[in-house]
């Protein structure tokens, strides 16, 4: 069962890319459902080069910082738990050059939830001191680069 967003109109492209198709108005850990909702998006895109791949994630982040602005402002709300395209982005961030295989990809979840929950400093500052869509962007492609470093860590360690 979803949960009713005063002001969310899923038919405008802008709030249903936000709301990451729909998964943003769980009732419960919109963050975790919008991070779940990025895993088959990486499945399709991990087969690209990397140049591709890095091309389009920084495609995907400027996109996500208006995208993500534009439905703040919608919804009357800074940062709307909702709004999960920043997630979605953070998520593919994790993935850069990941070892192949569904390990690595529930490593990647599990290590940017992590960050994206617990908000360790520089993330936690970012979050309260940056605002727009720049400011709802930035603290969850700060988590990815962080637990982007751990899972290459731990590839470099195990493979």
């Amino acid at each position: 069962m979803t949960k009713r967003i005063p002001g969310l109109n899923l038919a405008n492209p802008v709030h249903l890319l936000a709301f990451g198709g729909g998964a943003g108005m769980m009732p419960k850990a919109p963050g975790t459902w919008g991070t779940l909702v990025a895993v088959p998006v990486f499945v399709l895109l991990q087969g690209l080069s990397l140049p591709v791949y890095l091309a389009l994630v920084l495609a995907l982040s400027a996109l996500g910082v208006w995208i993500c602005g534009a439905a703040a402002r919608d919804l009357g709300v800074h940062d709307h738990p909702g709004i999960v395209w920043d997630e979605i982005v953070g998520y593919l961030i994790t993935m850069i050059a990941a070892p192949a295989g569904w390990p690595w990809w529930l490593a990647g979840f599990i290590l940017f939830r992590l960050f994206d929950i617990l908000k360790p400093w520089p993330i936690r500052a970012v979050d309260t001191g940056v605002e727009g869509g720049f400011g709802i962007m930035l603290d969850d492609i700060l988590a990815g680069l962080m637990a982007l470093a751990c899972l290459q860590l731990g590839a470099w360690l195990l493979v």
